[in-house]
């Protein structure tokens, strides 16, 4: 071993700790980041994050398609995630790291109306309607602020449906006037 291996080893041996990262700290830090758990304590994204499935997809691969049952939401760790319209051929949204998408699921199995497919290699954290319905049994507390940010959401999203939905109906509206 040479002296620059020699001196390479000594600064991992007394440094490497400090400057690894510590994946439990950052997933905490991305949950932190996704809407639905804005304002939980550590410890109860402590809770949360003990009932997430971690998945991989590789660039191309499909998440879920459109038409399947809805069965839970997924939320980005690495990489990054196109929402089609396969119906329409239209790609919706690119997502990337922290953001989530399959939430109205949780909710409801109806079918998915778009597909998810992994845009490059990705890893995701499952959190699936059984997993909520869990939360709200065992720590009440926990699962209802997240239906309660859930439902904001959805409301959100709602109204901004709403208001687009009556937009284009008006140019509908206007466009067919002699």
């Amino acid at each position: 071993m040479d002296d620059q291996e020699q001196q390479q080893q000594s600064k991992s041996f007394l440094w490497g700790s400090v400057l690894q990262r510590d994946p439990e700290k950052d997933l905490l830090t991305l949950l932190r980041g996704v809407p639905i758990f804005e304002g939980l304590s550590r410890s109860d994204l402590k809770a949360v994050e003990r009932i997430l499935h971690r998945r991989k997809f590789h660039a191309g691969e499909y998440i879920f398609r459109e038409g399947d049952p809805g069965l839970g939401m997924y939320i980005i760790e690495k990489g990054e995630v196109s929402i089609v319209s396969e119906s329409r051929s239209t790609e919706i949204a690119r997502l990337s790291k922290g953001d989530f998408f399959g939430e109205m699921s949780l909710f409801n199995e109806r079918p998915r109306n778009a597909s998810a497919v992994a845009y490059e290699d990705t890893k995701l954290f499952g959190f699936f309607q059984p997993d909520l319905f869990g939360l709200l049994e065992t720590r009440p507390r926990i699962g209802v602020k997240v239906v309660a940010k859930l439902a904001g959401i959805l409301a959100e999203r709602l109204y901004k449906a709403s208001v687009e939905n009556a937009r284009l109906m008006g140019e509908i509206a206007r466009k067919d006037l002699p």
